[in-house]
């Protein structure tokens, strides 16, 4: 069974939601589909958790504190931001 998606479970979510808020269904189907979106809820949580958790092994240093890294929207627009000395990687992958 292929792994579910977090946008295809955040779009779902989105359209119960919607369907809840009109209202003009019947209460045993409202029920299923809170069910429903109580289950892609705690799914997207999980894996928005899932998703920090790597971002924070990501940026810490070599001894293991977090260090905050400035939001950069180079980084996303295909420019290569500057790398600082202390940044640099040395040849053999080392810091």
């Amino acid at each position: 069974m292929p792994k579910e998606r977090f946008e295809d479970a955040l779009n779902k979510l989105e359209k119960i939601v919607s369907k809840l808020e009109e209202g003009d269904i019947a209460l045993e189907e409202s029920l299923r589909l809170f069910e429903e979106g109580i289950r892609l809820s705690r799914f997207c949580n999980q894996r928005l958790d899932e998703a920090e958790k790597k971002v924070e092994i990501l940026l810490k240093d070599k001894d293991g504190t977090l260090k905050p890294h400035p939001f950069d929207p180079s980084i996303n627009s295909g420019h290569t931001p500057p790398v600082s000395s202390g940044d640099a990687i040395s040849e053999e992958g080392e810091e």
